[in-house]
C-alpha cells in the first residue's frame, strides 16, 4: 500500500527514520549507477562520529559518485539526519565542518533536507519558506546554490546531479526513490497513521 501523503511521509522523521535513511541512500544509489557508468560509479560511504556527554557512537551513511579511473570523488549527496539539525550537539558541528570542507574542494555537493523539524541549514540568504529542501552546489558556482523547496503536499521533485564539466547532469527522480524505499520496506505495515503527527519544534542556532 502506498504512504497516504503525495510526496514525503512526515511520520517516517519520528517513528523509521534510521531504517528510512540507509534505505534511502541505497536506493538512490541504484536509481544513479546505471545512469552514470561506466564513467562514473556510485558508492555508499559511513561517517562516525561521538555524541556528548553520553559514549553513544553514531554512523551515517551517505553517497559519493567517484571517477571510475582515479576515484576522484566528483558529487557528495548528503541527506540529513536528526543529529545534524540538532541545535548545539555534536552530530550539527561535525556536519557542518564536513560540509565546510566538501565545499573546499573541487567536488559538486547535493544536499537533501527531507526533514521538518530542527535547523535549517545556515545559507547566505535565507531559505523560501517551505517543509522540505534540495539543495544543490556546483563547485564552479560556488557562491550560490540552486534551492529546490517543496511543502508537505507536494510530491518530491526531480533534481539535477551535476558531474564533472562535459557531461550532462544526471536526473534524479526523488518521488520515485521515495515510492520505492516505501514499498520494499512495507511501512504501510509500521507506521502508526493513528496517532498525532509531531509538529516539528522551532529552533534556533
Amino acid at each position: 500500500m502506498p504512504s497516504p501523503f503525495p510526496g514525503m511521509d512526515p511520520f517516517l522523521e519520528f517513528q523509521e527514520w534510521e531504517d528510512f535513511h540507509t534505505r534511502w541512500n541505497i536506493v538512490v544509489s541504484d536509481l544513479l549507477a546505471p545512469r552514470v557508468e561506466p564513467r562514473y560509479i556510485v558508492r555508499v560511504e559511513r561517517r562516525a562520529y561521538a555524541e556528548l556527554p553520553m559514549p553513544q557512537h553514531r554512523r551515517e551513511v551517505y553517497l559519493v559518485i567517484r571517477l571510475r579511473e582515479t576515484m576522484e570523488a566528483v558529487t557528495v549527496l548528503e541527506t540529513l539526519s536528526p543529529p545534524n539539525k540538532r541545535g548545539g550537539g555534536d552530530g550539527r558541528r561535525e556536519y557542518l565542518e564536513k560540509r565546510l570542507a566538501v565545499l573546499q574542494t573541487p567536488s559538486h555537493l547535493v544536499e537533501l533536507d527531507l526533514l521538518r523539524g530542527g535547523l535549517r541549514l545556515p545559507m547566505t540568504t535565507p531559505l523560501p519558506p517551505a517543509d522540505y529542501y534540495a539543495i544543490v552546489s556546483r563547485r564552479e558556482r560556488r557562491r550560490s546554490a540552486a534551492v529546490y523547496a517543496w511543502s508537505l503536499r507536494h510530491p518530491l521533485p526531480t533534481i539535477p546531479v551535476p558531474l564533472k564539466a562535459g557531461d550532462s547532469d544526471v536526473p534524479l527522480d526523488l518521488q520515485a526513490a521515495f515510492n520505492i524505499v516505501y514499498d520494499r520496506a512495507r511501512y504501510d505495515l509500521s507506521l502508526d497513521y493513528n496517532s498525532d503527527l509531531q509538529q516539528p519544534p522551532d529552533e534556533q542556532e
